[in-house]
């Protein structure tokens, strides 16, 4: 198949004639050139991504998927997979909402563990979650299908606007949402096949070990981080 240049891309897409006609509200044209950039940089990410890929790449991903683990983060645009996986095709079974919560997304995960059978599942947060801060501070503009999807974050606090109180609540969501996974997942848990990690992507450095860093908080209930080091998660 002849591939689609960017140029003609954009010319199905941004058919003036065609579109303004269809739309009952105007475009105006730095709206218009905003979408193209948006475009544009999508486009040509995708390009470079594939053009650094040797020959075969996608072979073993044809017929199926073996991920090593599911992993449940925040939709939030600051914490994205290849910061916790350079190479995630075929690794990781994504879930993402906001506050990385486990009941909004419940289908999702149980697929990931009982039909893709993945040891892992890690719950991840991050610094300044504003699904988190919400929870805080219970804005009331916010839409019912958002305050629904909020609905299971715990928090330790309600001053959003105090940054201890805030670091403090991302990391009772991880629990909260650990302990409600533990619950689901106990009988995987108790046979040895399961292990429910939580974690906190922290690029304010809040826990000293450098900006971007993936500091785990949670195996299997253990929040005490001196056993956490003892089980050596991560060194041998």
């Amino acid at each position: 198949m002849q591939k689609l240049s960017f140029n003609v891309l954009l010319t199905f897409l941004f058919n003036t004639s065609s579109l303004m006609a269809q739309s009952p509200v105007p475009v105006n044209k730095s709206e218009k050139n905003q979408v193209r950039e948006i475009v544009r940089h999508v486009i040509e990410s995708n390009d470079e991504f594939v053009k650094k890929l040797p020959p075969g790449y996608f072979t073993e991903l044809i017929h199926g998927q073996k991920p090593i683990a599911t992993m449940v983060t925040c939709a939030d645009s600051r914490l994205h997979t290849h910061a916790l996986d350079i190479h995630p095709d075929g690794d990781l079974f994504l879930v993402r909402n906001i506050g990385n919560q486990v009941s909004t997304a419940e289908g999702s995960i149980e697929y990931g563990i009982r039909h893709l059978h993945t040891p892992v599942l890690f719950i991840i947060g991050h610094s300044s979650c504003g699904a988190v801060e919400a929870a805080m501070s219970k804005p009331a503009h916010l839409e019912p299908s958002i305050w629904r999807e909020l609905d299971t974050i715990k928090v330790a606090g309600n001053k959003s606007d105090d940054h201890a109180q805030v670091k403090e609540s991302v990391e009772s969501n991880v629990n909260h949402q650990v302990s409600t996974a533990l619950k689901k997942y106990a009988t995987e848990v108790k046979e040895g096949h399961l292990t429910i990690i939580g974690g906190v992507y922290d690029f304010r450095n809040d826990y000293s070990q450098g900006s971007g860093r993936l500091v785990l908080i949670n195996v299997n209930g253990e929040t005490n981080l001196a056993e956490i080091q003892k089980m050596q998660m991560v060194n041998d």
